[in-house]
């Protein structure tokens, strides 16, 4: 029996240390050529200016002249001739009539600038930038030229320096690469006994056949992973199909608010509707807060809460200033009966607990309404309950509510419908249940949570 010919497998640290060096190498190139374009720019942007500041200068000290002494005198240009460095600077200056007053030594008997500002000319075989300017009367013209070699020279020493830089860096580079590739695989080689006791990450079998002989290890215990995995599968699946169906209605309408925007005809009307985006994107920034506070309760996530012995009534106090004022700010009124009533919770999930059921009394009771907040020891349990005056639940549809996304057909306010959901996932951590029934006065809804006071006292 012939023996089946083991499968061709290839080193991914010497492919690893390739490309990455690769790379590593353009990368460095790109930005060095980025860097110096750049650099390029700010100094052509600095010679500009320095050139401009020099003509004004020169042209005010020409119009002074003229003032002083009705003609330009040279010998008061010549005082500056430091400015002019030799041939770094030339210049001429012109009056109005198109007569030439003065002139540097290297400058021609010609206009060398064709146009006000800065512009590009040849003077001789050399290639210039000028600048031209009239002084505030209009009287007198400066025209100034510098080589564009001396920026040229500038430029390249630049260009030098980032090369050497270049010669110095990339070797190190490579060291550290090398280096850190090869620590990365020795550890790799340690953790893959380790890998099948983690949490599950990943939804896919990965097969083995074809992977490189460093990494088959960490695959075959990757692989007893994703049996676990599958047991998860089918809710993973549906939680995100759910989420990308809710997701859709708020982006759409932040998609739609911009659309409008950019056909606003006047102030006004813009701002209509930066209001009408901002809206949407609270939604939009709520409901993935309350995916992400659901998706952290679902029991799949293997997350319990550390429940310790605390006084409700004391950790719902701590609330009150806040709720009342988001009271206010719906036209509602926050009424409070918190009697002392201690029992096993985790602070932070409760506090979750608390905010759902707040805002969704609140965000659903007409003006003027009141919402009630009360907890108290009712013989075995501890109580916690919001009631409210507004439209309430139908009793048909009291358990249909905590499914995650359902909301009634009549409902006139945005919303998620994920409040419930977490309300309920808070309460099955704690071992609690959920009720609901009428609220104040015999109308709205009452929500009661139900805690079991053991080991409470």
């Amino acid at each position: 029996m012939m023996a089946v010919p083991a499968p061709r497998s290839w080193s991914l640290r010497r492919t690893l240390l390739t490309v990455l060096l690769s790379l590593t190498c353009a990368v460095w190139a790109v930005s060095a050529f980025t860097v110096y374009l750049e650099a390029d720019r700010e100094s052509q942007e600095l010679f500009d200016q320095s050139l401009t500041e020099t003509a004004h200068l020169l042209l005010t000290l020409a119009s002074h002249e003229v003032e002083e002494r009705q003609g330009v005198d040279p010998t008061a240009l010549d005082e500056h001739d430091d400015l002019m460095h030799g041939e770094y600077l030339v210049f001429q200056l012109w009056d109005k009539e198109g007569h030439l007053l003065y002139k540097s030594a290297a400058a021609p008997e010609q206009p060398f600038a064709k146009a006000d500002g800065l512009g590009w000319t040849s003077i001789g075989p050399r290639r210039w930038r000028t600048y031209a300017s009239w002084d505030g009367k209009g009287q007198l013209q400066i025209q100034l030229a510098e080589p564009a070699s001396h920026r040229q020279e500038i430029s390249d020493k630049f260009a030098h320096r980032i090369a050497g830089y270049a010669l110095l860096a990339v070797p190190l580079l490579a060291g550290a690469i090398w280096w850190s590739i090869n620590r990365v695989f020795r550890a790799l080689q340690r953790s893959a006994s380790e890998v099948a006791q983690r949490t599950p990450n990943e939804l896919r079998e990965v097969s083995v056949d074809g992977a490189p002989t460093e990494v088959q290890p960490l695959l075959r215990a990757i692989n007893q992973l994703f049996e676990r995995v599958r047991r998860t599968l089918e809710h993973e699946q549906r939680f995100t199909a759910d989420a990308a169906h809710e997701l859709r209605t708020p982006l759409a309408a932040i998609k739609t608010n911009l659309q409008v925007i950019q056909r606003a005809r006047n102030d006004a009307e813009r701002n209509e509707f930066l209001a009408g985006l901002g809206a949407s994107v609270d939604r939009a920034s709520r409901l993935v807060d309350q995916l992400m506070t659901l998706s952290r309760l679902e029991p799949q996530t293997g997350a319990h809460p550390a429940l310790q012995s605390l006084d409700l009534c004391e950790l719902l106090a701590t609330q009150v200033p806040a709720l009342r004022e988001q009271a206010r700010r719906h036209g509602l009124q926050l009424e409070t009966e918190l009697s002392p009533a201690r029992c096993m919770l985790d602070p932070d999930s409760i506090l979750i607990l608390l905010r759902n059921l707040c805002d969704n009394a609140m965000r659903y009771t007409p003006q003027p309404g009141v919402v009630r907040l009360s907890c108290r020891r009712d013989g075995e349990q501890v109580c916690l309950e919001v009631a409210d005056t507004g439209p309430g639940i139908p009793p048909e549809m009291r358990e249909r509510v905590f499914d995650r996304f359902f909301r009634l057909a009549d409902a006139n306010q945005p919303g998620s419908g994920l409040g419930l959901s977490i309300v309920r996932r808070v309460a099955d951590a704690h071992g609690a249940s959920v009720q609901l029934g009428d609220g104040l006065d015999g109308r709205g809804l009452g929500v009661r949570v139900l805690f079991p006071a053991r080991a409470a006292e």
